[in-house]
């Protein structure tokens, strides 16, 4: 699957920003993602069945090893290994040539947070799913992280224009449905249910934090300022004239 960015014109509007949504080398965490996870990837696929099976236990995000055996790293971990050579394709592919737009628009601290947040989100939801479902479901790589790019894009560029397989132009509104309708579809096709939770899980918290309903660094700064107001006290000063009280 292949998304050339070729073009800046909004609908109906004018070209402000041809260099943004030119063609651009991709972006520094971006190519830190890709290095990362290509790197560990290729490790464990070329790794003998021995290495495999050591690093598939303790690194891969599994129902059993994050649910039944307390593995919460499996977590952070899981993410940054792909055991399916197609999908690592599909992930690298969408990390040089898609997913740089997002990091342009917001930096790379903020792009970083929301690929660790959204991946992260995905094997957790995707793994409880598995449990509830009675299956060992194992959610890895940055898929969940890719779906939940193509929403954030499709919410902050709707009206910009891209061009699918270079060739067929479209909204960035109409590329993200027909992207997540085709997840969706594969999903059914192939009943991964706990994998399609994980994504959908990951597609909804893109939502909420590209539309502002889901804020992080919010929700820290309140429990930062509830837990300063606990430590703060106010006492009575005998000696002070006045209302004798200090903070």
């Amino acid at each position: 699957m292949g998304v050339a960015l070729a073009t800046s014109r909004r609908t109906g509007g004018s070209s402000g920003g041809g260099a943004f949504f030119g063609r651009r080398p991709i972006t520094k965490g971006a190519l830190y993602l890709l290095v990362v996870t290509s790197a560990t990837s290729l490790l464990f696929l070329l790794a003998g069945p021995e290495v495999q099976g050591t690093l598939a236990a303790w690194l891969l995000g599994t129902t059993e090893g994050i649910w039944r055996e307390g593995k919460i790293w499996q977590l952070a971990t899981g993410p940054l290994i792909e055991p399916q050579f197609i999908s690592l394709l599909f992930q690298v592919l969408m990390l040089w040539i898609f997913l740089p737009a997002l990091e342009s628009w917001w930096g790379t601290k903020r792009f970083l947070q929301f690929a660790a947040i959204t991946s992260v989100s995905a094997v957790a939801v995707g793994t409880l799913a598995g449990l509830l479902l009675g299956q060992n479901a194992a959610i890895t790589g940055l898929s969940a992280f890719v779906f939940a790019g193509i929403v954030a894009y499709g919410v902050l560029f709707s009206e910009y224009k891209v061009y699918f397989f270079g060739v067929v132009p479209m909204t960035g509104k109409q590329l993200t449905i027909g992207i997540v309708g085709f997840m969706a579809v594969f999903i059914v096709i192939g009943q991964q249910w706990a994998e399609g939770a994980g994504n959908a899980a990951a597609m909804l918290i893109a939502w909420g934090m590209v539309t502002g309903r889901i804020s992080p660094q919010l929700w820290y700064l309140k429990a930062k300022q509830k837990w300063l107001r606990r430590r703060l006290k106010v006492v009575r000063d005998r000696d002070r004239q006045g209302d004798g009280w200090l903070n």
